[in-house]
């Protein structure tokens, strides 16, 4: 759905993976990160807060977006806690969907001009 909407984009399986992708890729090469909450090997707040203390300049920049069926304020600020800029409930809405990448990723390349 996402690469529908013209985004590239690029698949970890687990929290560990995500951190691990972060932290190989060059400095910029994310302009955000959708996070699943509930995954294996590492949940997504704790890949979040992992990814925030990594040794690199964009690391504190990267916008983090948890994406989670928990639609509670409580669930939003847990996420806001653990260092992410946005939350993002299941069912996916596309039109908010849409919001959410435009308001992201357009930002995010007015930066680099």
């Amino acid at each position: 759905l996402i690469e529908e909407m013209g985004a590239d984009v690029e698949e970890a399986c687990d929290g560990g993976e995500a951190v691990l992708k972060v932290s190989r890729s060059e400095e910029g090469y994310y302009s955000l990160i959708l996070m699943d909450v509930q995954m294996p090997v590492m949940n997504g707040y704790e890949a979040t807060k992992a990814i925030r203390n990594l040794d690199r300049k964009d690391a504190a920049r990267i916008p983090i977006v948890a994406m989670t069926a928990n639609a509670f304020e409580d669930d939003r600020q847990e996420a806001l806690r653990a260092g992410m800029n946005d939350h993002f409930s299941k069912p996916i809405d596309v039109k908010a969907l849409e919001k959410l990448l435009d308001q992201y990723l357009l930002r995010a390349g007015e930066g680099q001009e």
